[in-house]
């Protein structure tokens, strides 16, 4: 059983194409301490070689989502794979589907978008 909580990144819209970041530009106004936490959570999860790999290869993968088993070829054994994939989910970077046996894995474009703003330079 996990604490983990998933990173609200984003709020739905009617307007899917329009992204509300979790929290302002670096360079808007200090964080709050919320804001903070949310947002760091999502760098820890990035912050594994392995788990910026994962993200980097279902983000840019044909279709904008990709089979576990086109993308575990990263140096290091399946349930591994497996362990840095939850991780991900569970900061809210991707989301999951499965079909059949297999598991696909997308990154939705607002999550893109939601970290472009953040790291946008106002």
């Amino acid at each position: 059983m996990s604490n983990a909580k998933a990173l609200p990144l984003l709020e739905r819209s009617e307007a899917p194409a329009t992204a509300v970041p979790c929290c302002p530009p670096l360079s808007e106004r200090p964080f709050t301490a919320e804001e903070a936490e949310r947002t760091a959570r999502m760098f820890k999860a990035l912050g594994d070689p392995v788990r910026l790999r994962l993200f980097s290869a279902v983000a840019s993968h044909e279709g904008g989502e990709a089979c576990v088993c086109d993308i575990s070829d990263v140096g290091v054994s399946q349930p591994t794979v497996s362990h840095h994939l939850k991780k991900l989910k569970e900061a809210g970077l991707l989301t999951s589907e499965r079909r059949g046996t297999w598991v696909y894995y997308r990154v939705e474009p607002s999550v893109l978008a939601a970290m472009g703003q953040l790291l946008a330079v106002r």
